[in-house]
């Protein structure tokens, strides 16, 4: 981690490419950009029409010649142009200037665990192509461990639970380094889908993308209402109708997927050295990512492990914040001294 963290501090702007969302965090500044990773196109013309929160809201009600395209998916750049362009209409003016300022412009960016080398190749491309001369790249875990304020470069153990829209990832983090880590394509998006089959299933409407939101909000609140009306479209007549949804319901749906995730807890967990398990047990684990605020997650590790959870403050921020506090030297690496061997 000492190598690593002498090439972050040279860098100038760090940069999350989120499937759900897209941040940039400046030197010195803070977080300039936290914008949906989305961008709708004009099919005849090639032009892009709007990107972010604008391109968000046109999500399932475009005509055929505007299209709707996610260039990053599970934190993987998978249209390097489209996120060139999503990228160039994020940042700024005025940030663009600030970069111009800078002779030799160097770039952070978060990869998941384990990414394949074309994987990685995609994201230096993506940010050479606005500007950046240089691109470092770290591992997701890591810097949401830092944003978290784990004391990831100390000899004990850190465990983290990044929640994303596509995947979560889970390691368990020791003197700056990974001892053991798994990956899961279970995310946010993976429970909206299980709702929206349980509320097809039981009856018979389709649900669009913004009619989640109040199921959401029912499965969060403290008690839990027992009834949500949500609004559809019916499968057998076309027409809207509005339906009363039970909420244990919909927990029971969500806990499949969210096995998953307890499993690779577990899996995790079995290739540690049993010193670093014992740490867990007094400290826990925490969430991060988007998806960490997921109604029964925290409670379901909590009651599948025996540990304690805690989910980390504003956990959607923690990659981004973790770079940017990497950048701006806010993590002291640890400095081991040779042994000196008396030659007599």
């Amino acid at each position: 981690m000492t190598f690593g963290l002498e090439q972050l501090r040279r860098c100038n702007v760090a940069v999350d490419l989120g499937a759900a969302r897209t941040r940039v965090y400046l030197k010195d500044t803070g977080l300039v950009v936290d914008e949906p990773s989305i961008v709708a196109l004009n099919t005849h013309t090639g032009s892009l029409i709007a990107v972010g929160s604008l391109a968000d809201g046109m999500a399932g009600r475009t005509p055929k010649h505007i299209r709707v395209v996610r260039p990053i998916s599970g934190g993987t750049v998978v249209d390097i142009d489209m996120a060139q362009r999503m990228l160039r209409h994020l940042v700024s003016q005025k940030l663009r200037k600030a970069w111009r300022r800078s002779p030799v412009l160097r770039a952070a960016v978060c990869i998941p665990h384990d990414s394949d080398p074309l994987a990685q190749r995609a994201a230096v491309e993506t940010l050479t192509g606005i500007g950046a001369r240089r691109v470092e790249l770290v591992d997701t875990l890591i810097a949401a461990a830092v944003g978290c304020g784990l004391p990831v470069e100390q000899p004990e153990a850190s465990m983290i639970v990044v929640c994303g829209a596509a995947s979560t990832q889970v390691a368990v983090l020791s003197l700056g380094s990974i001892v053991a880590a798994e990956k899961v394509l279970v995310g946010g998006d993976a429970i909206d889908y299980a709702v929206v089959q349980h509320v097809r299933n039981q009856h018979e409407l389709m649900l669009p993308t913004q009619g989640l939101h109040p199921l959401h909000l029912a499965l969060r609140a403290v008690p839990p209402p027992e009834g949500t009306e949500v609004r559809g479209r019916d499968v057998a007549t076309g027409l809207s109708r509005t339906v009363r949804v039970s909420t244990a319901h919909v927990r029971e749906a969500i806990n499949t997927p969210l096995t998953a995730v307890l499993d690779a807890i577990s899996r995790v967990l079995r290739e540690c050295p049993p010193d670093l398990v014992a740490d867990l047990g007094v400290r826990g684990l925490t969430l991060a990512g988007g998806s960490a605020v997921l109604p029964g997650l925290d409670s379901m590790i909590r009651t599948g492990t025996g540990m304690s959870v805690q989910i980390a403050k504003d956990p959607d921020v923690c990659s981004v914040a973790g770079l940017g506090a990497m950048m701006e030297g806010k993590v002291q690496p640890m400095h081991l001294d040779p042994l000196e061997v008396d030659p007599s």
